[in-house]
């Protein structure tokens, strides 16, 4: 019985950080966004209450996370009488763990994109003047990430590779093969276009200072090779778990690992960029 209540202590916290947590720290971030290039965007949206419109969007934000946040503990007081019972099966715990963590974080997104895109498309303007130049600097992979971090990223798949090949003579009931390799070098193939897309692609906000430029390509380097480490480790973990035959420990590792795997994509909004107090406003070029 052990393991069923470390799970539910994991899903707990699971949903305490995914409904309070991660909210807070989000709701902080879109303000502190909201008073950046504030000339800026007034041009943009001429005639539009920005604050009022953003009030409105954390009113229907919040109530979706209370909706989700409820759900959830419904769904744990469910699991805590379900897993009481000495037939309960981990497959049933899994996927139901799983859906709420996709609903936590696929739901306020979806809200987050359709909200924006409505409103851009209802008061959005173009402006033909001016936009900020680019400073030309070439950035490397290891102005944001220590060397350390990447040699740990890429000796983590060389390792889980090795054990995938082992597990091909040893296999456990349900083992997928090769086809878990596959998997995770496509994670860490989509993974290195996006950092390689953050380092060296076209930013398409152009009233973006440079400093903020910078901070979202850190954090997003960083959360793609952390990302890839830690899909690595729950896989290999989990692996290692059907081997020893602990197979009800599962539950608990999933429910630790979609924890740390938000918390992870949320750097961005737990240290945004600080406003500073005075910012030079950036040179433009005519139209």
């Amino acid at each position: 019985m052990i393991e069923a209540y470390a799970f539910l202590a994991a899903f707990t916290l699971q949903i305490l950080v995914m409904s309070v947590l991660l909210p807070i720290w989000f709701i902080k971030y879109l303000r502190t966004q909201a008073t950046r290039f504030t000339a800026e965007r007034a041009r943009l949206y001429p005639g539009v209450d920005l604050g009022q419109a953003q009030a409105r969007f954390l009113t229907q934000y919040r109530t979706l996370v209370t909706v989700i946040g409820v759900s959830g503990l419904l769904l744990l007081g469910w699991l805590f009488d379900y897993m009481r019972r000495p037939d309960w099966d981990d497959g049933t715990v899994v996927l139901l763990a799983t859906g709420h963590f996709l609903a936590t974080q696929m739901l306020p997104l979806c809200l987050f994109v359709w909200v924006g895109a409505r409103f851009n498309k209802q008061h959005k303007r173009a402006l033909p003047e001016g936009k900020r130049t680019a400073i030309l600097k070439r950035r490397g992979l290891f102005d944001f990430v220590s060397p350390f971090v990447v040699l740990l990223a890429v000796v983590s798949y060389l390792l889980f590779a090795a054990f995938v090949i082992y597990l091909r003579e040893r296999p456990f009931p349900g083992f997928a093969g090769l086809i878990n390799l596959g998997a995770i070098t496509l994670a860490y193939a989509l993974n290195g276009f996006i950092v390689y897309m953050m380092l060296y692609g076209r930013n398409k906000n152009s009233f973006e200072t440079h400093a903020g430029r910078l901070h979202t390509i850190g954090l997003t380097v960083k959360s793609s090779v952390y990302s890839c480490i830690v899909i690595v480790m729950y896989l290999s973990l989990n692996f290692s778990l059907r081997l020893l035959e602990l197979k009800t420990w599962e539950p608990f590792a999933l429910s630790m690992f979609f924890i740390i795997c938000a918390l992870v994509g949320s750097m961005g909004f737990a240290a945004p960029l600080r406003k500073p107090d005075v910012e030079t406003p950036a040179p433009t070029t005519s139209g």
